[in-house]
């Protein structure tokens, strides 16, 4: 069912091995290239009503190592370093000297320490609802503590536990069909420690790096949030810092949207990010 509605949607399925890793991509449109970055415990599955309208663009929406189709390994550090050296490598592979970026959840840390350090590889950036600062939220603590509990991460990587964050991301039902799509990588055990790896191995210091480095970025920035996040409970006061550091930023809010507002909004959201990409 998955594959078909991609496939009406005139969007590619492919892979690519980098790093000595089969990693996952959905790719639509034609343009300049986009890559678009998901986070715990999504994929590019995510990003599907987004894409859509984004025909301006080569959009490019990666399943992350530890997620998706991709490769899960667990020996794999899930640093800082270790998706800088990947994304780069990426784009080599790809072709691709120069990208937009939009990041959410965990993709935002990812992406944006990628930004920092290669800032000359970087044309336009867009931030959805994620963390940004070393400053951690109450929430932020208590998921990575529940990564690396014993009883908790057992929990929160099984079927009930990733049916619960998705449901508590959001502020209305979910079809059974989204649901489904989140917990299918995630069958084997070894899927699941990785992602609990990858859920808690971002270091302080990379954090410290973002925030050092964020408000040096000269390139127009757009920012589109669910206001009724209760995953990043203080989104709001966040994007207002980015706003701080990144004064060429627009901001959009959704009053009725939660954390995960591409299954509530995709479709507009794909629409501003089209205007703001392709401009």
């Amino acid at each position: 069912m998955e594959a078909n509605k991609w496939n009406n949607q005139a969007m590619n399925s492919e892979f690519v091995e980098v790093d000595g890793l089969r990693l996952h991509y959905r790719t639509h449109g034609e343009g300049d290239p986009v890559l678009l970055l998901h986070g715990w415990p999504t994929s590019s599955y995510l990003w599907r009503h987004v894409m859509e309208p984004m025909n301006g663009n080569r959009v490019i929406a990666l399943d992350l190592p530890g997620f998706g189709q991709s490769d899960k390994p667990l020996d794999a550090s899930y640093s800082f370093r270790f998706y800088e050296k990947l994304l780069n490598n990426l784009l080599e592979v790809l072709g691709i000297e120069r990208i937009g970026l939009a990041v959410h959840d965990l993709g935002g840390p990812v992406g944006l320490y990628w930004a920092c350090r290669n800032p000359e590889r970087l044309s336009r950036l867009a931030l959805l609802n994620t963390i940004v600062y070393p400053q951690m939220s109450w929430a932020v603590v208590a998921f990575v503590t529940a990564c690396k509990a014993p009883i908790l991460r057992t929990f929160m990587s099984s079927p009930a536990g990733l049916h619960f964050a998705m449901r508590y991301g959001v502020t209305r039902s979910l079809d059974k069909e989204v649901i489904r799509a989140v917990q299918e990588p995630f069958k084997s055990q070894d899927a699941r420690r990785a992602l609990l790896k990858a859920g808690g191995s971002l270091h302080p210091k990379g954090f410290v790096t973002i925030a050092k480095r964020l408000p040096d970025l000269e390139i127009p920035v757009r920012i589109i949030y669910g206001e009724r996040d209760r995953i990043l409970p203080d989104v709001a006061k966040t994007m207002a810092r980015v706003k701080k550091d990144l004064p060429q930023a627009e901001i959009t809010s959704f009053n009725d949207c939660g954390h995960f507002l591409q299954e509530q909004r995709g479709e507009e959201i794909g629409r501003l990010l089209n205007e703001f990409f392709a401009a």
